[in-house]
């Protein structure tokens, strides 16, 4: 009996750490893909800047 129940409980321990360890990388892929979402933003922000000031400087050219 104490045998079966070291055994439950070694295999209810494997099983809960087995799950704590999907939870964390559950979480760092979920941080990856935030992070990779965030670099997209900030470069499609670049990219819009760079845009406007490259019109800026074609208007200011055809002002003159």
């Amino acid at each position: 009996m104490d045998s079966n129940k070291a055994s439950y409980n070694a295999g209810q321990a494997k099983g809960q750490t087995q799950e704590k360890a999907s939870n964390m990388m559950d979480k760092a892929s979920n941080t990856a893909q935030s992070a990779k979402e965030s670099m997209q933003e900030t470069g499609q922000q670049m990219q819009a800047k760079a845009q406007g000031a490259t019109d800026a400087v074609k208007d200011a050219m055809h002002n003159k």
